[in-house]
């Protein structure tokens, strides 16, 4: 990634708001097992399970900020370049086989969507930088792959 306020497309935004909401109601459910200031705890296990739950509340917290910090990032940086790809870009691509597909270069991807594509992902490095009509070589689980980006921005 540049190191500046990196633009978000709008099915990365939709996951990274997602996750909040997951993250924020997974720590509301969670802190709301902690014991009070005024309340005892009891033996060891109550006190290290009282511990891993503080810890989980905090690991929550952290990754929660994080999202938040992304997400006014993205305001920022405004609208993804149409020029060349990068974090938040739509890209048109040709694979090898021929075949055309519509993907996201984004920061979060779920396990099972296929138009979005992490930029630290083999393909979302080689993608990174480049312009219309350039072809990236990556690696795949079953070898060395190449597609040529057909466009960039809204398809």
């Amino acid at each position: 990634m540049s190191g500046g306020p990196e633009p978000i497309s709008a099915e990365g935004l939709r996951v990274a708001q997602e996750e909040l909401a997951r993250l924020r109601a997974e720590r509301e459910r969670v802190s709301g097992t902690l014991r009070g200031e005024d309340d005892a705890v009891g033996d060891r296990a109550d006190q290290a399970d009282e511990l891993q739950r503080a810890d989980d509340v905090a690991r929550l917290e952290d990754r929660i900020a994080e999202v938040e910090g992304r997400l006014k990032e993205a305001a920022v940086a405004g609208a993804p370049s149409t020029s060349v790809v990068g974090v938040g870009s739509t890209v048109t691509v040709r694979f090898d086989d021929g075949a055309e597909e519509v993907i996201e270069v984004t920061e979060l991807a779920e396990f099972d969507e296929r138009t979005l594509v992490t930029w630290d992902s083999p393909l979302g490095k080689a993608l990174l930088g480049r312009h219309a009509g350039e072809t990236v070589a990556y690696d795949t689980p079953a070898g060395a792959a190449s597609a040529t980006v057909l466009s960039i921005g809204d398809s």
